[in-house]
């Protein structure tokens, strides 16, 4: 069975539909695409029921010409695809396997073995519909990860506001973007000063202030802020359409086995046809009767056929891009699928892939003299910081609940985005608001924000970067999976990364890393001849990313380096899903390798029995496409949640 027909083409492209949220709105319910949906499973039911429908006329005792019109029809719905794709290769002088077994299905018609040939074509179209299904459900898990923009935006005329589909902006456009919208294209920051959180694009830790020349992206949440953002990209070039495209291509893409397959497929056709008129002709000339020496040629010519053979690559391989699709990973091609079951090393960068980008207070350091100690610094901090939605002021609060410190009233609050916030506890007008100076930042990979009383500092808190939860299992994962323990590379200082490396369980620890010295560390782990996946944010990691052997970006987007450098983005930022990822590309090469040894051992069983015994034509369509069909359902087998499951860290 040729691949070709079912890879995504026009056909199965059209069930990716931009579903995505509205500004304010839930995202989409996921749908499944229905099996009788797929036009090949129709037809390969409708001959199915001529099949049937055929026999019970047959056993029933009906007329030969009426069992033979039914069968006529079971041919016809299962066979017209494939022919006609058959006769246009062959048009174009290549001989497809598809036309092989129309040729052997109407071969034993003509010797008056219909119900067999029928049988054939039956079998042959359910491979098909398998196939087709495996496609149709990669397509369906994309649709998941289709809810990062919004689907309306406020665009401003002269004439006032009007909201307007986004796939309506063009460049030049003005956009309103009010407190918590989501903004809706790529552009420059014309008036307002806010902070966005566009964690889902650059992998960011925390919101980022803009304020007038400043860049934002579609996607990304505003803060408390109003912005007026001229549009500088056009939608069509957005991260929803490019995550379209590259699904799209993935689907079109081959591993190398495959078209190592593929490559044998044309001279094992044409083979196969030699030799079909050798074992018809041989006999025929010994004396041996026209129907049975045609029949032996029949039946040699189905089951030497490599239909197993050449679906024993993709479907697997298609069947992993859809779970993993399904799960928040977006694998780009089945190349980049089969090059994540090689990898023997891994390295991860520490900021936004070991650590999750939500900070934590782990430091309060009041100053001599303020009469302060820690718990009433952070008491004071978090009462001020109480009515602020900033991931710092959450953060703070946070800890001041986690040391069960009570929190005195907050009056006349004030945000500044940017700077901080304001507010009178207990009479007295507290700041709160984070460290912009260089001079101010330590060496360790803290957060400072500093903290006055009535216009005197009085102390300071440092924050980290939260470790991701799933990290400590997701490092010992991919050690087993890999047999040694993953190797930290980071930008961050020496402290910041040891940190990190003493809470995760590593001990190859490179600091202080410019993005070439993080490329020049996985070429060398390279040149001593591993095959590294290297994981990062996908920004500051793009070159590290593209010399690695695979290379999984984090980021619930991905930013553009991400999608246009990484082998697969974890779009939902579970670390957790990397080592998953790498055990189903494991397990699809397995199937693969599976599904080559049982086509092998069919195809050479079935031509052996035909050549020197007496092999009859239903057993060796049974065989033959039993044998398609075993591999095709081995293949979908990865569509399974345990196929997923299996891969993940133990305790996460």
């Amino acid at each position: 069975m040729s691949l070709h027909l079912f890879l995504y083409g026009v056909r199965v492209s059209t069930t990716i539909a931009p579903e995505v949220l509205s500004s304010t709105g839930a995202p989409p319910v996921r749908r499944r695409t229905r099996v009788l949906a797929l036009p090949e499973a129709r037809w390969a039911l409708a001959s199915l029921v001529a099949f049937l429908a055929g026999l019970a006329l047959d056993v029933g005792g009906a007329p030969g010409w009426v069992c033979a019109g039914v069968y006529a029809v079971a041919y016809m719905c299962g066979g017209w695809e494939p022919a006609l794709e058959g006769l246009r290769a062959l048009r174009e002088k290549t001989l497809d396997v598809d036309l092989l077994m129309i040729v052997a299905a109407l071969g034993a018609a003509a010797i008056g073995q219909v119900l067999d040939g029928a049988l054939l074509i039956v079998i042959f179209a359910t491979s098909g519909a398998l196939e087709a299904l495996a496609t149709a459900r990669t397509a369906d898990s994309v649709r998941g990860l289709l809810d990062l923009a919004p689907t309306t935006a406020t665009r401003l005329t002269d004439t006032g506001e009007e909201t307007v589909p986004t796939a309506e902006l063009a460049v030049g456009d003005t956009l309103l973007v009010r407190p918590g919208e989501r903004i809706g294209a790529d552009g420059t920051v014309l008036d307002g000063v806010s902070e966005a959180d566009q964690a889902t694009i650059t992998g960011e830790s925390l919101p980022v202030v803009k304020r007038p020349g400043d860049e934002v992206f579609a996607g990304t949440l505003n803060g408390t802020g109003v912005l007026r953002v001229r549009v500088e990209r056009d939608p069509a070039d957005s991260v929803i359409a490019r995550i379209v495209a590259l699904v799209e291509e993935a689907s079109r893409t081959k591993a190398p086995t495959q078209l190592f397959i593929e490559k044998i497929e044309q001279r094992y056709s044409v083979g196969v046809v030699v030799a079909t008129l050798v074992v018809f002709g041989v006999p025929l000339a010994f004396g041996e009767n026209l129907t049975d020496a045609l029949l032996r040629a029949m039946t040699f010519m189905i089951v030497a056929s490599p239909c197993a053979v050449v679906l024993a690559t993709m479907p697997p391989l298609l069947s992993a891009i859809a779970n993993a699709g399904r799960h928040g990973v977006l694998v780009k091609s089945a190349v980049a699928m089969e090059r994540l079951g090689e990898i023997d090393t891994a390295a991860l960068d520490k900021t936004g892939t070991l650590t999750e980008g939500t900070p934590e207070v782990t430091a309060v350091r009041p100053l001599p003299g303020s009469g302060l100690d820690p718990d009433a610094l952070l008491a004071l901090a978090a009462a001020a910081e109480h009515a602020s939605e900033h991931p710092l002021a959450r953060a703070v609060v946070a800890a001041a609940r986690a040391r069960e410190l009570r929190l005195a009233p907050a009056t006349d609050f004030t945000a500044t985005p940017g700077r901080g916030v304001t507010a009178t506890v207990d009479g007295r007008r507290v700041t709160v608001g984070r460290a912009e100076t260089p001079e101010a930042a330590p060496d360790d990979g803290e957060t400072l924000v500093h903290v006055t009383r009535d216009g005197i500092p009085v102390g300071t808190l440092a924050l980290h970067d939260r470790l991701r939860a799933d990290a400590p299992a997701a490092t010992a994962a991919l050690t087993a999976l890999t047999g040694s323990a993953p190797v930290l590379l980071t930008g961050d200082a020496p402290p910041a990364a040891a940190r990190v490396a003493a809470a995760t369980g590593l001990t190859d620890v490179r600091a202080g890393l410019l993005p070439e010295d993080k490329v020049t560390a996985v070429r060398g782990l390279q040149d001593a001849g591993r095959k590294v996946l290297f994981v990062g944010d996908g920004v500051n990691d793009a070159p590290a990313l593209a010399s690695a052997h695979a290379g999984v970006a984090m980021g619930r987007a991905g930013s553009d380096l991400a999608l246009e450098t990484a082998d697969a983005v974890v779009v939902r930022d579970e670390l957790a899903a990397v080592p998953a990822v790498v055990h189903l590309s494991r397990t699809a090469r397995r199937l693969v390798v599976q599904n080559l040894v049982i086509a092998g051992v069919a195809i050479t069983g079935l031509v052996l029995w035909d050549l020197l015994g007496h092999l009859p034509l239903p057993l060796g369509v049974a065989g033959h496409e039993g044998s398609t069909v075993l591999v095709g359902l081995n293949g979908l087998r990865l569509l399974r949640e345990s196929a997923w499951r299996s891969g993940q860290p133990q305790d996460t």
